[in-house]
């Protein structure tokens, strides 16, 4: 054990008589580790905030809508299938008729561009507006910081209320309450009667920038020729959900009038599979990612073995010198092995260090979450300790060869 203490301070000396040599060997490893470790850091950040999102709408939640969620990644991939719209109609007779135990809510996206405005201040224009029932904040998982939920009257009689998201409340309402007030949106005017509770985002989705209508206000103001609307569907309990979606399919095809020998014309997605969905095709991105810094580690191991091939023509002398005192072949081939680990260890804490704060700073400009992936880390730390071996062997194996008598000769 002592022996290769003995070593590692022997590679420190030489690291510090060949300062700037090394500190350049050390960033070629912390390019090639960093790039590897920000990578796979924020795709694992992206994954986090993926499950994250789609669970909170709760794992016994399901929605029925008219297009499919497949999702295509090159050639091969299954193209997502668009079914014809469900009209409100059908949505309602659905929410009358569907029996099982659960809450049902319908609705539908109006807008992805909005702005809104109170006195001076204004929202970003980028405001997501939907329209909604009474039971919509169930289903979807969200709840309210201040006010109240839209009443069954309100829903009913369609009228210019609003509750709005924690983002747009911060903006339009700094400092003071938003209950009560009276906020426009284009040439529309609305009662503020709720404030969300703070969503997060992910992937680009905002679930702070959102605003709730009623949804016959919508219908009246924001429809459209192809508009189709979105049931969710939560049951009870967990364990009533595969029962819950049986009947519900079974409700949908009698609503839509489908014969027994026609397939479904609209598409079930529970939350959780959507998010194994996104996570399972994140895999090839992984794969991609993962290749990339392997070959840049690689052409950081090709300098690396370069530069201690050098340093073995260097130190040709203090070769000789060493094996002239009694060094073993095996005790200078291990000095050099440890120098180029030692070197890799460096480069790969440093790569490690600034690959998890690059790749968690990526990943919070898309809403991801922040993540520490140890497995990265460890997985980094091993490979750094094997890129050292790999590159620096032929050169150990070099100097263990070096006869001591013509090495004292070398000048």
């Amino acid at each position: 054990m002592q022996v290769y203490f003995e070593n590692i301070k022997i590679a420190i000396q030489a690291i510090k008589n060949n300062l700037l040599r090394s500190i350049l060997t050390i960033l070629m490893i912390a390019i090639g580790i960093m790039a590897l470790i920000g990578i796979l850091t924020a795709i694992e950040s992206i994954k986090g905030s993926i499950s994250e999102n789609f669970t909170s709408m709760g794992s016994n939640t399901f929605t029925i809508k008219n297009y499919g969620m497949n999702i295509r990644i090159g050639k091969d991939g299954e193209k997502p299938r668009n079914y014809p719209p469900i009209k409100y109609r059908d949505a309602e007779n659905f929410k009358n008729e569907y029996k099982f135990p659960s809450k049902v809510s319908i609705s539908s996206w109006v807008a992805g561009a909005a702005t809104v405005k109170y006195e001076s201040y204004k929202s970003d224009p980028n405001i997501r507006v939907w329209g909604t029932d009474e039971d919509y904040l169930f289903t979807s998982g969200y709840e309210l910081s201040e006010g109240r939920n839209f009443s069954l009257d309100e829903i009913n009689s369609g009228r210019n209320v609003i509750i709005i998201g924690k983002e747009v409340k911060e903006k339009v309402f700094p400092n003071m309450s938003a209950v009560g007030k009276t906020i426009t949106g284009g040439n529309l005017k609305f009662k503020v009667i709720g404030v969300l509770k703070e969503k997060g985002s992910s992937m680009g989705f905002d679930g702070d920038k959102t605003v709730l209508i009623p949804i016959t206000y919508a219908r009246q103001f924001f429809s459209r020729s192809n508009q189709s609307y979105t049931i969710s569907i939560m049951t009870n309990k967990i364990e009533e959900l595969d029962p819950a979606i049986g009947a519900a399919i079974s409700q949908f095809r009698n609503v839509r009038r489908l014969k027994p020998k026609e397939e479904d014309d609209f598409t079930i997605v529970k939350s959780d599979n959507l998010a194994n969905m996104l996570i399972e095709n994140i895999k090839y991105v992984t794969i991609a990612a993962t290749l990339i810094g392997v070959i840049t580690l690689i052409g950081a191991a090709i300098g690396l073995m370069n530069i201690m091939l050098v340093s073995v023509t260097e130190r040709t002398k203090e070769i000789g010198t060493r094996k002239a005192m009694g060094a073993t072949a095996d005790l200078i081939r291990d000095q050099f092995l440890t120098e180029a680990i030692v070197v890799c260890q460096l480069g790969g804490f440093a790569g490690i260090v600034f690959g998890v704060l690059i790749g968690n700073l990526t990943a919070n400009f898309i809403g991801g979450v922040f993540v520490i992936p140890w497995l990265w880390i460890l997985s980094g730390i091993s490979l750094c300790i094997a890129v050292g071996i790999v590159a620096g062997i032929f050169p150990a194996l070099q100097a263990a060869r070096l006869d001591p008598i013509e090495a004292l000769r070398y000048e």
